[in-house]
């Protein structure tokens, strides 16, 4: 035994003089919460595909700064699950930092935690813009926010469905639904303040729950009104109620438009089939969008399909994939753990408009938020959901639907 430690003595020694390192390059713990349960589960999931490819690219690339990512996963499907998850996160696997979340709710919550223990928290799909209106300090967000949406949607309404009709835009009888949690909530009371900016004609504005089973009474009185444009945002489930009650009663407006959630979808596509041609929708840019303006963008898609054996599902892997590329090498430029360099290191974050596969641009103000992110107007036809505006993304032109 004694002649065992000895030469073990002796190698250390060796290894210490010839300047080897002996020890293993530590693994970098990022948390991942994301709903991957429940009724949020599909966008979630395909948010946190976009991230897996990300890491997996950097982790072939030789990780951050020589360190492997590893990926902690946390299913949060509400705001209670968030508070727990984002608590063990933190305080039990000691994350570095965490990607996250999709669901406005599920950020909200979790920030909460990782503010108070000073745990960066990197957002890359919910849109509520109090996210980063809250006044915390490792909190940053890289996509585009509910105001975002809003104010493209009803531009949208100015620059291309009116044009399309041969109409003034302030001729037009707009009715605003949408589901009455935080997401719908934000991005309806946007569209409002916007459309009146702007002089438009609201003649309704109406929520519901995005629970509900029948929305034949909300139809009607969208009947009643006149309206023109429709503006709904949805989930998956009430999307389709929508649609299909509206076919039912014989009510199809000459537009409507979608806020992201269930207007993504292929798998809403899929159930209502011609039913939602026609129908436009303002979202994250989408990985079928013209590729001028957003290299790398064929490329993340063949990754995504060679990957999970399937074309992607909505923007929302696209654009969780950019950001957490843009934050990867934001730990690498920060060469710290440390959350303030952290900070630095995002702050000083700066690309310009057009130089990743999302077409966005990267500029963080003080309060974390990107202010280069953007949204895209979309439209289904012939089951595809292709881009319509701006025209330097542009797969194809508007059609007035039959």
């Amino acid at each position: 035994m004694f002649k065992k430690l000895k030469l073990a003595a002796i190698a250390i020694s060796c290894a210490a003089t010839l300047g080897i390192n002996t020890a293993k390059a530590a693994d970098l713990k990022l948390g991942a919460l994301y709903p991957l349960s429940g009724g949020l589960a599909l966008l979630g999931d395909e948010s946190f595909r976009g991230v897996q490819i990300a890491v997996d690219e950097r982790n072939a690339a030789g990780g951050v700064n020589g360190n492997k990512v590893v990926l902690v996963k946390a299913d949060a499907v509400d705001a209670n699950q968030a508070v727990g998850e984002a608590r063990r996160l933190t305080s039990v696997e000691n994350v570095t930092a965490i990607f996250g979340s999709y669901a406005s709710g599920v950020s909200s919550a979790a920030t909460q935690v990782t503010e108070l223990a000073g745990i960066p928290y990197f957002e890359l799909g919910a849109v509520a813009d109090t996210i980063t209106g809250r006044g915390f300090k490792y909190v940053f967000r890289s996509n585009s926010t509910a105001k975002n949406f809003a104010e493209r949607s009803v531009e949208s309404i100015v620059k291309v469905i009116a044009p399309q009709l041969k109409v003034d835009p302030k001729s037009l009888k707009i009715a605003i639904i949408f589901e009455d949690g935080s997401y719908g909530t934000l991005v309806s009371s946007f569209q409002k303040e916007e459309a009146k900016r702007l002089g438009l004609n609201v003649v309704e504005s109406q929520s519901y729950s995005a629970k509900s089973v029948d929305l034949s009474s909300l139809i009607l009185r969208l009947k009643a009104s006149g309206a023109d444009v429709v503006m709904q945002t949805s989930y998956q489930n009430d999307t389709t109620l929508f649609m299909r009650q509206s076919a039912n009663a014989a009510y199809k407006p000459k537009a409507m438009i979608g806020a992201g959630g269930g207007y993504s979808l292929t798998d809403t596509a899929k159930a209502l089939g011609t039913a939602l041609d026609g129908a436009y929708n303002v979202d994250f840019p989408q990985s079928t969008m013209a590729e001028k303006g957003a290299p790398g963008l064929r490329a993340f898609a063949a990754a995504y399909e060679k990957q999970f054996g399937t074309p992607p599902r909505s923007g929302h892997s696209l654009v969780n994939y950019v950001g957490a590329k843009a934050f990867l090498e934001v730990l690498a430029n920060a060469k710290s753990t440390d959350k303030d360099k952290i900070r630095e290191a995002v702050l000083a974050y700066k690309k310009d408009l057009g130089t990743n596969a999302a077409g966005w641009g990267f500029q963080f103000a003080e309060n974390g938020q990107n202010q280069l992110a953007t949204t895209n107007l979309m439209q289904w036809q012939k089951g595809k959901l292709e881009t319509v505006f701006p025209e330097g993304v542009a797969t194809a032109k508007p059609i007035v639907p039959n």
